[in-house]
Order: structure tokens, then sequence, then C-alpha cells
């Protein structure tokens, strides 16, 4: 290689795609480099739309920030681990114990880990398709194959267990749940949960619950932890800080191992070795962990009617009702809808095309849902954190984006 050849990136990196913050992104940082005042709703960030960390949580960090200045045990502080056990247990899981928690920088870093210390070459790991794209990203770039069970819009995006199945091979060694659902905002029944549960057991997979939106259920709704159905395979439960208790920038998650740990030992060892070799996540975040978790749970009071997560999904709801180029399943849980567009009117939408549309023209920043690995490209992911105003003036902003491209294809068809 020359010196002045161009430094090339890992060829790793040509399968992994995070369009969260990819091209649409950047192109809204240039405009509001501009001046233009963007309405981002590609990211969960409470904090960007007002919602603070419930003041216990600041308070216990300051308390013991005298205590967050040297490196602490791998797995993480005891109280933060003991807390998440305590809550485990109190859903029914009782093989937990602190031993069994690895604390994390946020969920993110620990969905890295646990699939580095799982995954040989070629190794697949069934992810549903709408994802949430890190899960195929920290599956590629650890050697494995990203195989996608379909959660089909017909069906509420619930999973199809029978097709789950079928998919199931001899290098399959994981299944990953996302519950409440990121991108759609489903809430996965028991009935369905269970029958994976089965499957995994009968066939001897991990299974990799990412439930970082486990509080945040609306009315009528019904969240069953993985763990609690998972006796005979081995099941890591993914939770933190970030949605629930709205400290994204605090970086503190979570992994509780529970089922069959007896036969897990020397990859809970592998975990153990991977926390060791990054020292140890963020200290002064996880002092917050036991008040929250043992506090005032106020997400309950955002998701109930009155309630700001409430009352915009409510504004949501209507806003695609009332446009005759949308539909949206209802979210039952989680921060986010899945927004599809009706094909009778634009039979090439194009999802990313659109969002730079929108973007450019209406100063909105939207998530293109083929961003999360799915086959086809008509529907767009937005979050429900901002308020019904706010809410309101972005689908008026949608629909002229929208009117103006059936316009031009009314045009087209009478050339």
């Amino acid at each position: 290689m020359a010196s002045s050849d161009p430094i090339a990136p890992s060829r790793q990196l040509s399968d992994v795609r995070y369009e969260i913050r990819g091209q649409l992104a950047r192109r809204s940082l240039e405009l509001e480099r501009q001046g233009y005042e963007i309405l981002s709703l590609n990211i969960g960030n409470p904090g960007l739309f007002g919602f603070r960390t419930p003041e216990t949580m600041r308070l216990a960090m300051i308390e013991n920030l005298a205590a967050s200045e040297p490196y602490c045990n791998q797995k993480g502080v005891f109280p933060a681990r003991e807390a998440v056990v305590m809550q485990q247990q109190g859903r029914g899981v009782m093989d937990v114990t602190a031993e069994h928690v690895f604390m994390g920088n946020g969920v993110s870093e620990l969905i890295d880990l646990t699939l580095r210390a799982l995954l040989n070459s070629g190794d697949e790991v069934l992810i549903p398709s709408p994802d949430y794209p890190l899960w195929t990203a920290a599956t590629v770039l650890n050697g494995g194959r990203a195989v996608y069970y379909s959660c089909d819009e017909s069906n509420e995006f619930m999973p199809d267990p029978d097709e789950i199945e079928r998919l199931v091979t001899d290098r399959t060694r994981a299944i990953v749940i996302i519950n409440p659902n990121n991108p759609t905002g489903a809430v996965y029944t028991r009935e369905r949960l269970e029958r994976i549960a089965r499957i995994a057991g009968k066939r001897g997979l991990v299974v990799l619950s990412d439930e970082i939106y486990d509080q945040m259920v609306y009315p009528g709704t019904e969240f069953v932890p993985m763990a609690t159905l998972c006796r005979d395979t081995l099941c890591a439960t993914f939770s933190g800080l970030s949605k629930v208790y709205r400290a994204c920038g605090y970086r503190v998650g979570w992994v509780a191992f529970s089922g069959t740990l007896d036969r897990a030992q020397e990859y809970l060892s592998a975990m153990d070795l991977l926390a060791a070799l990054r020292l140890c996540s963020n200290v002064p975040g996880q002092w917050a962990v036991q008040t929250a978790l043992g506090g005032f749970q106020s997400i309950k009071g955002l998701c109930s009617p009155g309630g700001r997560l409430f009352e915009s999904r409510r504004a949501i709801i209507e806003a695609v009702a009332a446009s005759p180029f949308l539909n949206v399943v209802a979210p039952k849980g989680s921060m986010y809808a899945f927004i599809g567009v009706n094909r009778d009117f634009f039979p090439t939408f194009d999802d990313e095309r659109f969002a730079m549309d929108l973007l450019e023209q209406q100063h909105v920043l939207v998530a293109p849902g083929s961003s999360f690995n799915t086959p086809y490209r008509d529907h767009f992911r937005i979050t429900t954190l901002p308020d019904e105003a706010q809410i309101t003036e972005v689908f008026r902003r949608i629909q002229i984006v929208l009117e103006q491209l059936a316009s031009q294809r009314k045009k087209l068809e009478t050339v």
C-alpha cells in the first residue's frame, strides 16, 4: 500500500447500517448550522423534548461522587446489580443473583459484549424485521449472520412462532426479542412469547430479550418479561435507565442472565473477561440505579390518560386517521410509531427519498422504515416524545409533502 493510497475501512462494515444517525441526520445538522430549526423525530431522546430524569436519581449520583472516582468491579457496583436482582425477583425470576448481572455503558455496549462472547464465524442469530439496527450490526461485526423473522403489519407487527421455528438451523445460536418493540410499538402477547420460549428451549437457543421499554406500555396492555417464561434455556434480559427513566446521557444499562445458568458457566466467564477488558462501565450513573428501580415509577403517569406520552400517542393516531395517505398500527408500548404510506396513492414510494424531501422542504427529520432492515420501503418511524402541538405541526408538514408527491404522480399519469 502506497503512502498516498486512501485508508480503506474494515470490510466488516459493508453490511452495517445505522441510518438513524446517518446521512439524514448529517444533513439535518448542516441545515441547523445554516440557521434552520429542525423538528427532529428520528431518535428517542427524552431530554431533547423537555423530559427530566427524576430528581432523586440525580441526588443519588451527587451523594456518591466521592465513591465514583476509582474503577469499580467489571460487572458494576454491587448496589446497582442487586437492585436489578430485586426487580427480577419481584417479577418472579428467582434464580438471578448479583453475579449474573452486568452493568454497561448503555444497553448498546452490552448487546455487543453478549454477542461477542457467544458467536463464532458464521453462527446465526434470529432477529425481528423490522429490527433495532444495532442488533444486526453487532451480529455482523462479531462474525455472525443475521437471519430475519418477519413481524408483519397485517399481524400488528407480532412475531410468528411457526416461522421462527422454520428458520432455526444447526448454526442458529440465539433469538432476539425486542419487547416492547422499537420501531413498531408492538407489545407481544403472552401466548406468542410462551411459544417462542418453548422453541428456544427445544433447540437450545439463547434468548436475548431487549426490554429497555419494559414499563412504557399503554392502558389495556400487558408486558410479560421473557425471563419469566424461559425455564429450559438461557435468557439474557437487557434494560437500563435511558428510556423509562429519561436518562439517556447517563449511559447506564444492564443485562441479567437467568434460566439454565448451570449450562452457561463458560459463557458467563467469557462475558466477565470481556467486561474486564473494558475495565468497567461509567460509575457515577450506576449509583442512580437503586434509586430508580426502587423509587416512584413516574413513567406510569406519563403513559396514562392525561399523561404526556399518552396524549402525544393519541395525537399521532388521530393525525394519521385524518390523512388519506397514511396508516398506523396504534403503538401499545415504547416511544415510537411506525407509520405506513398508502401504496394506492404512491405505488413507487421510496422512504429514504421521502425522508430527505421532508427534511429539505419542511425541516422535519424522521427515520425511513427500511433503516430497520425491512424488505419494504413504504414506512417511516417517528418518536412519540414531542408534545401534542408539535405532533400536529409535524403532520401538517408531512401532509404538504405527500400532497405534492400525489400531485406530481397525477401529472405524470396525464402526460
